[in-house]
Parts: C-alpha cells; structure tokens; sequence
C-alpha cells in the first residue's frame, strides 16, 4: 500500500535565481565602469573650479506672501507619512472568513527578518548580501488561513529611500521568470494602477498520492516598498481571488 498522503504538499518560498543573477550582473557593472572612469580621469588636467559668485543661485528679495506658500500635503497624499510609520500598519485589514495563521513561525510580531526573507531563496547566501547591499529596511508581514486549506501570505519589503529604484528593481526581478514552465509558466495579469505589476496564476500542481495544489502570486511595487502576496490551496483560486488581495494592499500603500 502507498504511504498516506498528507493533507497538502511540502510548499516552498517563491526562488529569486533571476534577481540574484540581475543583481550581481549590476554590481559588476557598477564596479568596473568605477575602475574605468577613475582611470580616465586620473589622465586628465584638473579643470578650473566655477566662480563662488553665481547669480543664478540668488533666493528672491522677499519671501512669499503668506496667502502664496502652498499648503503642505496631506497625510493621505503624502507617501513619506505612510511609509515612515509603522509599516506593518499598511498591511491591508484580514478580509472577513480569514483566520490568522498561527503556524506562521517565520513572523515575529508582523516583522519578518533579512535573514529568513533571504532563506526563502534558492542561493540563501547570496540573497542576504544582495539585500543588504541593497540597503534593506525592514521587511512586514501577514499570514491568514481560510478554511481547511486556503492560505494567504502578504509581505511589503521596504528600502530605504534614496536616488536609486531599488524596489522597483526587486520587483523587476522577481517577475522577469514568472513565464517559466517550473514556475507560473504564464506572463500574468497586469495589476490596474501598478504600471508593471501584475498578478499569477499557477497551473494545478497533480502529484500521485498528494491532494492538488494550487498557487496565486502577485509581484508589484509602489515608491521604496516591493509588494508580494501568495495564495495557496488545494482548490483552484480564481484570477478574481488573487487581484483583489493585490488591488486592495496597492491602494492601501
């Protein structure tokens, strides 16, 4: 007799091979147009300083009226307010017949460490430096359940803000081998008001001896904050499960 099937699959964290080869190819890049540049420059004359005298920095003679000085934003348009805050408080509300999951061990009061976002990856070493190299903030997350099998994760990986689109290119990555056959083996559904974002919905997983299994994933940023939500289950989930989770956390963000 065939050993008894457990309840669901043994699932693991969504790869990032793509992100890490993207990733190390820029710091490639980056070093060795560094190299090259100093060289060149260590070959030039010293150009001239500009003068300490620019008018075209002057500041006005007075200062504008105070019926003139635009108001500030408001909190609810000002992302900075958003997302200096608590981050976990941006996680969208636990929909109504969700459950929290409480075998979530990789959370730790909604917070989810570098070291175990990183260990969700196929080269665990090499994740970890590319996202501290990346200068990671901090990582919040949630995990629900629904029903006998219907799980939920949600995680918004925040870096710190500057010049560079560091987020965004996580994102990039993450997305670029979602069309693979050993993944979702589809290009997916563009997320409305996400400009690339977009949203997966993965063939059923048939394993003799083991229930179906079945996976949504959502892959989107917004400002200095990657958003990832996955759906698992061993009933289909519908393109309608999936966006409305990433439409709803988009607009919270």
């Amino acid at each position: 007799m065939p050993p008894e099937a457990p309840a669901a699959p043994v699932r693991t964290r969504p790869r990032g091979r793509t992100a890490l080869l993207i990733a190390a190819a820029a710091l490639l890049g980056i070093s060795g147009g560094t190299a090259i540049g100093y060289g060149i420059q260590a070959q030039r004359p010293p150009s001239p300083l500009p003068a300490l005298s620019q008018t075209e920095l002057a500041y006005p003679a007075k200062a504008l009226p105070a019926d003139k000085v635009p108001a500030p934003l408001p909190a609810s348009q000002d992302h900075r307010v958003k997302t200096d805050g608590d981050l976990r408080k941006l996680i969208i509300d636990r929909p109504a017949g969700w459950s929290e999951d409480e075998d979530a061990d990789w959370l730790d009061d909604g917070w989810m460490s570098v070291g175990v976002l990183a260990r969700g990856y196929e080269v665990e070493d090499g994740m970890f430096e590319y996202f501290l190299e990346s200068d990671i903030r901090r990582v919040a997350g949630a995990a629900w359940t629904k029903g006998e099998h219907r799980e939920a994760t949600i995680t918004l990986t925040q870096f710190s803000s500057g010049t560079d689109t560091t987020a965004e290119d996580y994102a990039v990555g993450q997305r670029s081998y979602m069309a693979d056959d050993d993944h979702a083996g589809n290009n997916g559904d563009l997320v409305k008001g996400s400009g690339e974002g977009r949203y997966y919905v993965y063939g059923a997983d048939l394993e003799p001896g083991y229930e179906p299994f079945y996976r949504a994933r959502a892959v989107v940023h917004r400002g200095d904050i990657m958003i990832e939500i996955n759906l698992y289950d061993t009933r289909p989930i519908s393109k309608k499960d999936i966006r409305t989770l990433v439409e709803r956390q988009l607009e919270r963000v």
